[in-house]
C-alpha cells in the first residue's frame, strides 16, 4: 500500500525517504509535482500543497489535480498536515489536533470531480469526513512515541488568503469550531470522492484574531511550524512504520454510486 503525505505551510519536504525521485503527474486538471520514495520498505508519495517555496495561496491550490494525482499513482491512505489558529484557550500554540469534523466557509473552490456532462453527479456522504480508521492509527502511533495530541476537533476552513476578523472568530467559536485554517476543504471532500482514507494532523501555530494579543503574521506561523514540525514528522513516520494494509472503514466505498474516476 502506498501512503501519501500532503505537506502544508512550513512542511515542504518529506525528509528521511530513500530512493527519492521528483515526478510530474499528469491529471485532467493540470500537472502536479510530487516526490516518491521509500521509508522502511513503505512506498511514500509526498506532495507540497503550496509548492516547494510556498508560491501557491490557499484559494488557488489545485486541489482536484493534487488528489487525482495521488489516487492515480496508487495512494490509498493520505496524511495531511496543516497549520491552524486556535479558537479555544485550551488548544495552545505548539499543540497538535487530529481533527474529525469541519465547517466550510470557502467561497470559490471547485469541490467535486463530478459536475455532470458525462461525469455524473455524486452527493458524497461526509458523516465521517476524516477517516476514522486512519485517525485511530495516527492516535496509536502518537501514543507509541509519546507525543500528545488532541483526538478530535472541528476545523473551520475559510477562503483566505487574508486572516479572519475577530468578529468572524467569535462566530466560528459560537458554531463549535476549534481551529481555523484555509486548506482542509475541499481537499478532504475530494479525497472522500476519490475513495481515499484521509486524515489531517493540525499543528496549532497561534491563537486566532481577537484571541491573540497581537496582529497575525505569516512569518510567525511559519516559524512556529518550523519549530514544532519535528513532532509531526515523528508521528507520520511512526504511522508509516506501522500502518495497516487493511481498510476496515467505508472510505473505499464512498463513491460507490459512481465509478468514473
Amino acid at each position: 500500500m502506498k501512503v501519501g503525505i500532503i505537506g502544508g505551510t512550513g512542511f515542504y519536504e518529506a525528509g528521511i525517504l530513500s530512493e527519492e525521485m521528483d515526478v510530474t503527474a499528469t491529471t485532467p486538471y493540470g500537472p502536479v509535482n510530487i516526490k516518491t520514495g521509500v521509508y522502511q520498505g513503505r512506498e511514500v508519495v509526498f506532495l507540497a500543497r503550496h509548492g516547494a517555496r510556498h508560491t501557491v495561496p490557499p484559494h488557488l491550490v489545485n486541489y482536484r489535480a493534487n488528489i487525482w494525482a495521488l489516487r492515480e499513482i496508487g495512494v490509498e491512505k493520505v496524511i495531511a498536515t496543516a497549520a491552524v489558529g486556535s479558537l479555544q484557550k485550551d488548544l495552545k500554540p505548539g499543540e497538535i489536533v487530529l481533527v474529525d469534523q469541519f465547517l466550510d466557509f470557502t467561497k470559490s473552490r471547485a469541490q467535486t470531480f463530478f459536475e455532470g456532462n458525462g461525469t455524473g453527479v455524486l452527493h458524497v456522504d461526509v458523516t465521517n469526513p476524516y477517516c476514522p480508521s486512519l485517525r485511530e492509527e495516527i492516535c496509536r502511533s502518537a501514543g507509541r512515541i509519546q507525543v500528545v495530541l488532541h483526538n478530535g476537533g472541528t476545523y473551520v476552513c475559510t477562503e483566505g488568503p487574508r486572516y479572519e476578523t475577530p468578529a468572524e472568530i467569535r462566530m466560528f467559536r459560537s458554531l463549535g469550531g476549534d481551529v481555523v485554517g484555509m486548506t482542509s476543504v475541499p481537499e478532504v471532500v475530494l479525497a472522500r470522492e476519490a475513495a481515499l482514507c484521509y486524515a489531517t494532523i493540525a499543528l496549532v501555530t497561534n491563537y486566532a484574531a481577537g484571541i491573540s494579543s497581537r496582529p497575525l503574521s505569516h512569518q510567525e506561523i511559519v516559524a512556529a511550524m518550523n519549530e514544532a514540525q519535528g513532532e509531526l514528522r515523528r508521528i507520520i513516520f511512526s504511522v508509516l512504520e506501522n500502518v495497516s494494509e487493511s481498510r476496515p472503514c467505508n472510505c473505499s466505498q464512498a463513491a460507490r454510486e459512481l465509478n468514473s474516476i
